[in-house]
C-alpha cells in the first residue's frame, strides 16, 4: 500500500529499464490481478473458468481448461488485462493438479499481446520462433524468460498441441510497470554495413513489432539491452554481428539526418531523452552531432513550430558507446518528432528512453485573493483549505504506514523463520543440469520418470536488495561471527543454539572495497600492506605512455578504465628475463588500467595501493605488473595480457578431444589439458595464499591463457561487460560474484583463503563443463542467496552443483570438499595442488 501511494505521488518516470531486475510477480498468484481482468476464449465448466488459472492455487477444479479436447488447429486462449502498460519479462506455467486428481497440462504454448486491445501481435524470440516449451507434468512450475521482453497491457496465453489433447493451465507473469509511456516509435529501416576485412553487419531492428519500415511498434530500442563499445559482437545472444544496434548510413538518407517519431500513452511533460549511441569512430561511427525535437500536443494536432534543439559535444578520443542526454525543457505533448543529424558516415542506437511527468505544466496563475474562480477548482479560499487538509491527511496516512512497516520489520527480524517457505519442482532434463539436492535418505520407490529436484519460487521481496534483511534476519554479532575481512586461519563461524532456523544478515554493508577503482577486483591483503602509500613505494619502472597504442576497452569502473593496448618497445624496455610471451615480430599486448581525471583523492590512493600490491606478485601463474605511468596524469599501470584471452571464452569455443574433432579440424582440448589447467590455477592460488592474499573473484573469466596453454590468474573479469551477468549488484554500489562465493562471504562478508578454495571448486566445475553454462543456471541470483542460508543452517537442504559429464568422480569429490560448510573442512591450496599435480601431463 505504501509503495502504491509513493508511486502515485511521484509521477516521474524511471527510464532505462533493466530486464534482469524487472522480474516482479504481477499478481495472478496473490490476487492483485482481479477475476474480472482474466478472461478466456472458452471454458470446459464453470469450475475450470479463467479465474482459476492462477499459479500454485487450487480453487475450483484447479486450473483454466478450454472447452473440449484441443485440436492442433484450435486457437483457445487465456487473456490477462494488466490494466496499464507493463514490461513483461517472465512467464511461469503449471498444469491442473487439483490435489493429485488432475492430469492435464500444456506441453507447448505461444503468446499474443496487445497494447490497445485491438491490434494483436504474436510474440517471437530473437531467433524468430514463437513456440514456448511448457510443462511436462501437472504440478511442476516451468519458468521461461522472454527474450525479447514484451511491452503490453493485454496478454494471451495460447496452448499449442501436436495431437488431440485435453489441456489446462495455471499461470503467473512477471515484470514491472512500463513508466516510460512510449507506445510506438517509427524510423527508417536499419541498414547493413559491408566493409573489407569485417563481417557483414546487419543493423536492422530485428524485434520490431510494428509494420514494415518501422511504423507503429516497439523493438530493440526499448528492450533494455545496451550495446557494447564494439558494435559487432552481441552482448547476450549468439545471433548475427551488429544485432544489438539499429544503424543508418549517412549517404543513404538524403536529408543528412535520421527522423524518428515517438508516440505516448497520454500527454506528458518531457524533461529529457536519453539515447544510447555507438561512438566507434575508427569504423566511421559517431554519436549524432545535433538533434531537433518537435512536439505535438495531441495526436490529431499539428506539430508545434518551435522545436527543442541540442548540439552534442563530440568526443574523438574515447570510442566508448555512451548515453547522450537531450534536455527537452519540460515541453508537453503526446508525440515527438526528433531529427538526429549525422556526425560521420554511420549513426547507431541501441536504446532510447524518456524522462517525463504524466501531468503537463499549468500556466502561471494570478494571486487567488479576491479573484472569481470556476466551480470545482482549488481557487477559492474554502476549496483551497479543503485541498490543503486533504494533502495533510494523506501525509499523515503515509507517515503512519511507514512507522507501521518499520515496526513489522523489527518484529520479523526478531522472530526465527524459514528462508525457503514455498517450493515448486522442476524436471531436470539431462545429466548436465546444474543442481543436486542433498536430502536425508528416503526409502526407494519405483518411478518411470527421472527424479525431480527442488528450486524456489521467485519472491517479490528479493527484487529489492534492501528487503533481503527481512528474508535474512540480522544475527547478533559474536566473537565467533564477526563481520569484515579475516585472515586465512579464521575460526569457524558456528550459529548459536537459538538461531538454527535463522541466518545472519546479508552483508551488503560489510562488503566494502571489493571493486577496484578501474572496475577490476581488488585483492584482500593483511593490514600491514594498506598503510598510506606514495609514488616512492612503487618498485616498477616508469614506461613512456606515448608508446601505448589503444586497441579496445576491456571494461571500466567508477573512477577508471581497463584498456587492451599494444606496447611498442616493451621487451627492450624491460630487458632480458621479462615475463612476456613470444612475439614473433608482433607488438606486445598489455592490459592498461587507467585512472580517470575526475577520480577522487581516495581513488588515487587506492590506485597507488593496488600498484604496490601488484608489484609484490611474482609467480608464473599470476598476472604480473610490468610497468607504470605515474609521473603525470592519468595514472596508469601496465600488466600482462595473454593472446588467447580468458579461459571461459577459450573453453566455451572448444569440444573435448576425439576422433571426430581431429577428422573435422574442430578446436578441441583433451582431458589432460583440462587437468593441466586445474593444476596451474591451484599453483597460482597456492602462491597467493602463501602471501596471505585473498583473491575474492576466482573464476575462469579471470584466468588468461597463452598459446602454450599457460594460465595466469588475473582480475579483469569484474570490469568486463561480457561477464556482467556473473555479478549481482547491491543497490548500485558493489557487484558480487555470488555464484562463486562461499556462504560466509555472502552472509557475513568474510573473504579468506578458505572462501577462495570454495571459488576454486566452482572454477573446476566450470572447466569440466567446458564453460557451457553458468553455475546454478536454474537458480536466480536471489535464489542463490537463499541457498547460502541453507548452508548456514546446515539442515541437509542446501543445493550443490552437479557432477559434470566430463569430470572423474574422484575429482568431483575434491570439488565437494571445497564446498564444505565448515571452513576447517576445506582443503588448503597446497593440498589441492599436491592432489591434482600427479594427474596432469605437465608438472
Amino acid at each position: 500500500m505504501l509503495l502504491f501511494l509513493l508511486l502515485v505521488l511521484n509521477s516521474k518516470t524511471n527510464a532505462q529499464i533493466d530486464p534482469a531486475l524487472c522480474r516482479y510477480p504481477l499478481g495472478m498468484e496473490d490476487g492483485r490481478i482481479k477475476n474480472d481482468d482474466i478472461t478466456a476464449s472458452s471454458q470446459w465448466y464453470d469450475t475450470t473458468g479463467p479465474q482459476y488459472g492462477r499459479l500454485n492455487r487450487e480453487e475450483g477444479d484447479g486450473a483454466w481448461c478450454p472447452a473440449g479436447q484441443l485440436q492442433p488447429s484450435d486457437v483457445q486462449y487465456l487473456q490477462l488485462d494488466l490494466r496499464h502498460l507493463t514490461f513483461v519479462t517472465v512467464v511461469a506455467t503449471q498444469g491442473r493438479y487439483a490435489r493429485s486428481s488432475g492430469n492435464e497440462f500444456a506441453r507447448k504454448y505461444r503468446l499474443d499481446y496487445s497494447r490497445d486491445g485491438h491490434r494483436w501481435i504474436s510474440w517471437r524470440n530473437r531467433s524468430g520462433n514463437e513456440i514456448i516449451v511448457g510443462n511436462v507434468n501437472t504440478y511442476a512450475s516451468v519458468v521461461k524468460d522472454l527474450h525479447p521482453p514484451i511491452i503490453t497491457r493485454f496478454l494471451r496465453l495460447i496452448p499449442v498441441t501436436d495431437a488431440v489433447h485435453t489441456v489446462c493451465m495455471r499461470v503467473e507473469v512477471f515484470g514491472c510497470p512500463w513508466q516510460d509511456g512510449l507506445t510506438a516509435y517509427s524510423a527508417p529501416e536499419g541498414q547493413t554495413m559491408m566493409a573489407p576485412g569485417y563481417p557483414i553487419t546487419s543493423l536492422n531492428d530485428s524485434t520490431y513489432d510494428g509494420v514494415l519500415e518501422l511504423l507503429g511498434g516497439l523493438g530493440q530500442m526499448t528492450d533494455g539491452v545496451i550495446g557494447q563499445d564494439d558494435f559487432v559482437p552481441m552482448l547476450q545472444y549468439q545471433l548475427w554481428p551488429g544485432y544489438d544496434y539499429v544503424g543508418w548510413r549517412n549517404d543513404s538518407l538524403g536529408p543528412g539526418y535520421v527522423e524518428m517519431e515517438f508516440q505516448f500513452d497520454r500527454q506528458r511533460n518531457f524533461t529529457s531523452m536519453k539515447v544510447h549511441s555507438n561512438n566507434m569512430f575508427s569504423r566511421g561511427v559517431k554519436v549524432f552531432s545535433s538533434v531537433s525535437c518537435a512536439f505535438k500536443p495531441h495526436l490529431i494536432s499539428e506539430w508545434e513550430t518551435e522545436p527543442v534543439e541540442f548540439s552534442t559535444v563530440l568526443d574523438d578520443r574515447n570510442p566508448s558507446a555512451r548515453y547522450v542526454t537531450v534536455p527537452l525543457e519540460r515541453r508537453s505533448g503526446t508525440a515527438l518528432r526528433c531529427r538526429f543529424f549525422f556526425a560521420d558516415t554511420w549513426m547507431m542506437f541501441s536504446e532510447i528512453s524518456f524522462q517525463s511527468d504524466t501531468q503537463p505544466p499549468t500556466a502561471p496563475r494570478a494571486p487567488w485573493i479576491g479573484l472569481p474562480t470556476a466551480p470545482g477548482k482549488c481557487g477559492g479560499t474554502s476549496v483551497l483549505i479543503g485541498c490543503l487538509v486533504t494533502i495533510i491527511l494523506l501525509l499523515v496516512v503515509i507517515i503512519f504506514l511507514i512507522l507501521w512497516c518499520q515496526y513489522v520489520c523489527k518484529v520479523l527480524e526478531k522472530a526465527p523463520r524459514r528462508i525457503l517457505e514455498e517450493e515448486v519442482t522442476v524436471r531436470l532434463s539431462s545429466c548436465s543440469d546444474t543442481i543436486v539436492l542433498q536430502t536425508p535418505p528416503v526409502p526407494p520407490r519405483m518411478s518411470l520418470d527421472p527424479p525431480y529436484e527442488r528450486v524456489f519460487l521467485l519472491d517479490p521481496q528479493y527484487q529489492d536488495p534492501a528487503a533481503l534483511r527481512v528474508k535474512l534476519p540480522e544475527l547478533s554479532q559474536s566473537a565467533e561471527c564477526g563481520g569484515g575481512y579475516a585472515e586465512p586461519d579464521v575460526t569457524q563461524c558456528t550459529p548459536h543454539q537459538g538461531f538454527q532456523n535463522s541466518v545472519p544478515h546479508y552483508a551488503e554493508t560489510d562488503i566494502v572495497n571489493l571493486q577496484g577503482v578501474t572496475g577490476s577486483n581488488m585483492y584482500a591483503v593483511p593490514a600491514v600492506t594498506v598503510d598510506s602509500l606514495t609514488r616512492k613505494d612503487i618498485s616498477v619502472a616508469e614506461f613512456p605512455r606515448e608508446h601505448l597504442i589503444f586497441r579496445e576497452k576491456l571494461g571500466e569502473g567508477q573512477f577508471g578504465e581497463v584498456h587492451l593496448c599494444e606496447a611498442e618497445g616493451l621487451a627492450e624496455f624491460l630487458g632480458e628475463g621479462a615475463p612476456l610471451p613470444e612475439q614473433d615480430g608482433r607488438a606486445v599486448l598489455v592490459a592498461v588500467k587507467q585512472l580517470r581525471a575526475d577520480a577522487t583523492s581516495n581513488a588515487r590512493n587506492d590506485f597507488l595501493k593496488e600498484i604496490k600490491i601488484m608489484s609484490r606478485l611474482n609467480d608464473p601463474n599470476i598476472i604480473r605488473l610490468l610497468c607504470v605511468c605515474v609521473h603525470s596524469d592519468p595514472l596508469c599501470m601496465v600488466t600482462e595480457y595473454m593472446e588467447n584471452g580468458d579461459l571461459n571464452m577459450f573453453l566455451s569455443q572448444r569440444e573435448i578431444e576425439s576422433t571426430l574433432t581431429h577428422a573435422n579440424n574442430i578446436p578441441s582440448v583433451s582431458m589432460a589439458d583440462l587437468l593441466h589447467m586445474a593444476v596451474q590455477i591451484a599453483s597460482g592460488m597456492k602462491y597467493l595464499a602463501s602471501l596471505n592474499f585473498v583473491h575474492r573473484d576466482l573464476a575462469t573469466r579471470n584466468c588468461l591463457l597463452d598459446r602454450q596453454l599457460t594460465i595466469k590468474i588475473s582480475d579483469f573479469g569484474m570490469s568486463r561487460n561480457l561477464y556482467s551477468s556473473d555479478y549481482y549488484r547491491i543497490q548500485g554500489r558493489a557487484v558480487l560474484p555470488i555464484r562463486w562465493m562461499a556462504w560466509e562471504s555472502i552472509l557475513l562478508g568474510k573473504f579468506t583463503t578458505a572462501s577462495d578454495v570454495w571459488a576454486f571448486g566452482v572454477t573446476l566445475w566450470e572447466i569440466f563443463t567446458l564453460c557451457r553454462e553458468q553455475p546454478y543456471s536454474l537458480l536466480t541470483d536471489e535464489q542463490v542467496i537463499e541457498n547460502s542460508g541453507e548452508f548456514f543452517r546446515n539442515q541437509g537442504r542446501q543445493i550443490y552443483l552437479s557432477l559434470p559429464p566430463l569430470c572423474p568422480s574422484s575429482l568431483f569429490e575434491l570439488m565437494m570438499r571445497c564446498w564444505s560448510r565448515d571452513i576447517r573442512d576445506r582443503p588448503s591450496f597446497s593440498s589441492l595442488y599436491q592432489a591434482l599435480r600427479p594427474h596432469a601431463h605437465h608438472s
